[in-house]
């Protein structure tokens, strides 16, 4: 018989490992993982095997106969602690997430396995870098805080756009050329249209403007939008019949052409639709006929708010103070047309504010070139609760001025000269003028009570005196009754 070949090696039954020499071990130990540490039973560290693949952590030999609480934060090393502890327990692998410090410079974040190696507590831990993983999650919460900041960012601007639309008085239409349909519209325009906001957005353009044939209003706004200088595009709104003109204003919005049309009369260039009913396109007979008055009549109207800033004129305002448009106007205070500028505008605010109405306010309009122009105010309180509203009606009257003098005055006027006269001869020239000069005086005090309804600080205000030197000369003059002088005396 043949002897017996001992060095056959022996075969691999399924799910066993052969004997590997120590440095393919290693090998593969480094292969597997980024690097990996062995520890002491003291925890110290006996060898570093670095990936020669992974050459980010540089070298690590320094590390070893250091503790493993040297290279590791303080947040670290604690976890470590409990899982070395448990694996020396129970022998079962173990899975950790540390941060390491280099030289307390910077840190990287690791995930290892531990292994127990031998019965004297030797452990294995094979590491895996987690700086991709944590870059990547840093990238993730960067964008997603970028996110919000664009969404906070859209929602604030989203906000003002809808303020803007819903604050202006211009009816205001944004229809794409793309698909000729409106994208959107404020309530003004929605009011001037006929129908309710939900209703016209998203509609065809067509839809809404009478035209001959399908698609020419989208022809004829995409034809001006092109044009270097947009031209106004008169058109006939469907439901109301009114014609309105649209002006245009092209841009585009993520890729989309688009165009902003602001509504206006088209009957009366110039005035706006919104704000008076009036002037909104109504073709019931009343309001036909109170919007051609308002744009031919031969009396100035100006609409102001609560505080007397102008919305609208009609064209015999923009005749009496020479401004050169609507728009030149609109925006300005009343009180830069009237020549006792806020005093004027007070007392027609608060006699119209109290009463409802006040009439025949006399006073002077100031045109664009420092003119002035006798007139005749008439002031009505539009009392809405939105949106109050000082209507004033202005009547010319520098040809009729000389009419306009009441009896008192001009009886004071004539009593007046007649005593100057009769002082000729028998004063002399300086008690003339002081007798003159309280004739003058009184006139004035008593035209400035007449004009404020007897609103004595307004009077005041009028005359550029304080109220205890309007009511001292009140009493100088006799024109305080017993009554009001006794009241006077008391709140003093």
């Amino acid at each position: 018989m043949s002897a017996v070949n001992t060095d056959t090696p022996k075969p691999l039954h399924e799910g066993s490992v052969p004997l590997i020499s120590s440095d393919l071990l290693a090998e593969i130990l480094v292969t597997a993982s980024d690097f990996a540490l062995i520890l002491s039973a003291e925890d110290r560290i006996l060898s570093v095997l670095v990936n020669p693949h992974h050459r980010t952590f540089g070298r690590l030999k320094h590390w070893e106969r250091q503790h493993v609480h040297d290279v590791l934060t303080s947040e670290s090393r604690p976890k470590l602690d409990r899982r070395l502890e448990a694996l020396r327990e129970t022998g079962v692998s173990q899975s950790v997430e540390l941060s390491h410090a280099e030289q307390a410079i910077w840190d990287f974040p690791v995930r290892y396995s531990l292994h127990r190696l031998s019965p004297d507590n030797t452990a294995l831990m094979l590491g895996r870098d987690l700086r991709p993983i944590a870059e990547m999650q840093q990238k993730l919460v960067q964008a997603q805080m970028a996110l919000e900041r664009d969404y906070e960012s859209q929602r604030e601007f989203d906000t003002r756009y809808r303020v803007l639309m819903e604050t202006t008085s211009d009816p205001i239409v944004l229809i794409s050329l793309t698909t000729g349909r409106i994208v959107d519209l404020n309530a003004t325009a929605a009011q001037v249209m006929g129908a309710g906001r939900g209703e016209i957005a998203g509609a065809p353009l067509a839809q809404e403007f009478d035209a001959r044939r399908r698609g020419a209003v989208a022809e004829a706004l995409d034809t001006e939008a092109a044009a270097e200088t947009p031209a106004p595009v008169e058109m006939t709104l469907r439901r109301s019949g009114a014609r309105v003109r649209l002006h245009l204003v092209p841009f585009r919005a993520a890729g989309e052409r688009l165009v902003m049309c602001r509504l206006e009369n088209g009957a009366h260039p110039g005035a706006v639709l919104a704000g008076v009913p009036v002037l909104a396109g109504v073709i019931d007979d009343l309001g036909e006929s109170l919007g051609r008055l308002f744009h031919d009549g031969a009396d100035a109207i100006a609409f102001c708010d609560a505080d007397g800033v102008i919305r609208c004129v009609n064209e015999s305002f923009l005749n009496m103070t020479d401004a050169a448009s609507a728009a030149a106007v609109r925006g300005r205070s009343m009180a830069d047309f009237l020549m006792r500028g806020s005093v004027d505008l007070r007392v027609l605010l608060e006699n119209a504010r109290r009463t409802g109405q006040m009439r025949l306010y006399p006073t002077r309009l100031l045109t664009a070139y420092d003119g002035q122009v006798s007139v005749d105010i008439a002031a009505s309180w539009l009392d809405a609760r939105a949106n109050p509203t000082l209507a004033l009606v202005i009547r010319d009257t520098s040809r009729t001025e000389s009419l306009r003098r009441s009896p008192a005055t001009t009886n004071h006027l004539a009593n007046g000269a007649a005593s100057v006269m009769d002082l000729v001869g028998t004063a002399t020239l300086r008690d003339i003028v002081s007798e003159t000069t309280e004739v003058v005086e009184k006139m004035c005090i008593e035209t400035a009570v007449e004009l404020t309804r007897n609103n004595r600080v307004a009077a005041a205000e009028m005359l550029g005196l304080s109220r205890q030197s309007l009511y001292v000369k009140l009493r100088k003059y006799g024109l305080v009754n017993k009554d009001e002088d006794k009241d006077k005396d008391d709140d003093g």
